[in-house]
């Protein structure tokens, strides 16, 4: 069942994506608009599925699971294996405005799960957040001057629009299958759980947010190899703004009780969570570019942020000396090391910047 719910999934968000950016293009949308908030909130679809489902299915802790785990995993794992394949390019708009989004969205979720629920004041508050993000990346998208050796029908990814007709089929036939692959993959999650004993917060932290980030995962590569290097970003930061706003913030407000947040999530997931956010501010700041020793670093900290959950979970023997290690020595070193590569790159701006002064007439 969830592999079968994954196929669906998958192919569910492949024909929203198609759709949706077909019938943004026809009204006029800038590609970068597209990419950023239309794609961004079409491959967030999976998530908000499965979150509704589990809310309704009465799994609280797979639908935070689903949406904090995605999110660790769209930066560690895409943006890291993304970077391994070729360096990532960041629009100075990304650094400037969006990332900042995303790190204010991941602070605002931390604080009002701290009481351990989100009620419907919280999902307001989120969902409000997207909107004005949403608006505002549409109004300077409206600014940019368009490519004039560009067609009017041009799409992200060097995509070919399809008829109108069909772009609505897709849209149609994308929704339906998300609801019918959520609905197989909330169902197989719950019984692996079941079945091993583990709660459903650590399989909504695994098994199915790398499940829904399938097709953020399918976009980054599609983007890198078509040479638009700087979406395999975009799509990630603004699929993280919506999984926030949208995913988590939308059930919030339609089930009045809220949804609960296990303390789990509060002691250690959702602070992970902010803290790659943070992370990326400096990396993006750091010549507007993700190298590929970054990108490994990120693969890393997530295969060690998953062999402590199965640790954990299992109440393995090694989990002590493993927390301890990764508590005392590789989390220090990783902060140490970007204290250090960001102070470097801080100084060769400056110094760039006061010897252009110099030269100047």
């Amino acid at each position: 069942m969830v592999i079968g719910g994954l196929v669906l999934l998958i192919a569910g968000g492949e024909a929203l994506v198609r759709g949706a950016s077909t019938i943004a293009t026809r009204v006029g949308i800038s590609p970068l608009v597209i990419g950023l908030v239309v794609v961004s909130a079409a491959t967030s679809a999976p998530e908000l599925a499965v979150t509704v489902g589990a809310v309704i299915e009465g799994e609280p802790d797979l639908a935070v699971g689903n949406v904090v785990g995605s999110n660790i995993v769209n930066i560690l794992v895409i943006l890291g294996l993304s970077a391994l394949i070729s360096p990532l390019l960041i629009k100075r708009q990304l650094v400037r405005f969006d990332i900042p989004v995303m790190v204010g969205l991941s602070v605002a979720l931390v604080v009002v799960s701290l009481d351990g629920q989100i009620g419907v004041l919280d999902g307001v508050l989120l969902l409000a957040g997207l909107v004005i993000h949403t608006v505002m990346s549409i109004v300077v998208g409206r600014r940019e001057v368009p490519d004039p050796s560009a067609s009017p029908d041009t799409m992200p990814l060097n995509s070919t629009p399809v008829p109108l007709w069909l772009a609505g089929l897709l849209l149609a036939a994308g929704i339906g299958l998300l609801v019918l692959g959520a609905q197989f993959l909330v169902d197989g999650a719950v019984s692996i759980a079941t079945g091993l004993g583990v709660s459903s917060l650590i399989v909504g932290l695994t098994v199915v947010a790398i499940g829904t980030s399938l097709p953020e995962l399918a976009t980054s590569i599609i983007a890198l190899r078509r040479g638009e290097r700087d979406m395999a970003v975009g799509n990630i930061v603004g699929s993280n703004i919506f999984n926030i706003g949208l995913v988590l913030g939308l059930p919030a407000i339609i089930f009045g009780e809220g949804i609960p947040v296990p303390a789990a999530a509060i002691a250690l997931d959702l602070p992970l969570m902010l803290a790659t956010a943070v992370a990326l501010l400096p990396i993006a700041f750091t010549g507007f570019i993700v190298a590929r020793w970054e990108g490994a670093l990120f693969v890393l900290l997530y295969v060690a942020y998953t062999l402590y959950l199965v640790l954990a979970s299992t109440q393995h023997d090694a989990a002590d000396g493993f927390t301890t290690v990764m508590l005392w020595f590789v989390l220090p070193l990783v902060a140490v090391t970007l204290i250090v590569v960001t102070s470097y790159e801080v100084g060769v701006h400056r110094g760039r910047a006061t010897k252009a002064d110099d030269q100047a007439p």
